[in-house]
């Protein structure tokens, strides 16, 4: 039997205070015979750090594909701030996705812009949300400073390091003070000194923002600082829930998978 599968996921002790900004339960979706997400389910709190942990193809992109409406889910229920997606027209579902900050594996800045100019391309898409009375310009500089790279405003991403990439990257999440942030692999690719870094920047933005953040991660030392709760995704289910301490001390074969180096 999956492991605290039947509590659907196990709360941190603060968690009834907390409200629920994510909401996704029994979530299936299929590809033919591949049978990707089989009844997953998943809460997230408001101002909560929750990872979630998977090998390759455990179906983890498609869960968060699902999430923001990318992809259509065969069923299940998914809430996103009240909101359930299933129900939400085109305009109704492009307005929640900008309180939904999104940091791609692969940082994804255009190579053609100056790291102004990326951050400045949401604030221009997105002019309404902002107000027409919004002075935007002190936004670039203040979003860079909080990342600590204020000095390469216009330096293009090809002189940058994997590193500042990604946190220019993240400045551009930030720009428009997201509610939600979905972290997908956030130090993949990254040497150790840098990934502790990011790690310690995605903490210091979760308690300056109180943002309520999604971590997709095979990084362990990651879950382990990041964490207030994980899950670990197998067979397409919510195998296990806990704190980084309950999972990494269990003797169940594939939860123990997780955590040997």
């Amino acid at each position: 039997m999956p492991l605290l599968a039947s509590k659907d996921l196990k709360q941190t002790k603060n968690d009834h205070s907390r409200k629920v900004v994510i909401h996704i339960r029994d979530l299936r979706k299929s590809f033919g015979s591949n049978h990707v997400l089989n009844g997953f389910n998943m809460v997230l709190h408001q101002g909560e750090n929750l990872v979630v942990m998977g090998r390759s193809g455990s179906g983890k992109s498609v869960m968060i594909k699902c999430l923001v409406g990318l992809m259509t889910p065969d069923s299940g229920y998914i809430e996103v701030m009240g909101k359930e997606i299933a129900t939400l027209n085109r305009l109704t579902l492009d307005e929640l996705r900008l309180d939904i900050g999104f940091l791609f594996q692969g940082s994804a800045l255009y190579d053609s812009m100056t790291v102004r100019e990326n951050l400045e391309f949401p604030l221009r898409r997105h002019k309404k949300k902002l107000g027409v009375v919004q002075d935007t310009a002190p936004l670039v500089p203040e979003a860079l400073e909080n990342v600590g790279l204020g000095h390469t405003m216009d330096l293009m991403p090809s002189e940058l390091s994997g590193g500042m990439k990604r946190r220019v990257a993240l400045a551009r999440t930030l720009i428009l003070k997201p509610k939600i942030i979905l972290y997908d692999e956030p130090t993949s690719g990254l040497d150790p000194i840098t990934a502790k870094e990011i790690i310690e920047l995605m903490r210091s933005i979760q308690k300056k923002y109180g943002t309520s953040s999604l971590i997709i991660t095979h990084d362990v030392d990651c879950a382990r600082v990041i964490s207030e709760r994980m899950i670990l995704l197998v067979d397409g289910i919510n195998y296990a829930g806990g704190t980084f301490s309950e999972l990494s001390s269990s003797s169940d074969p594939k939860v123990e998978a997780f955590f040997k180096k």
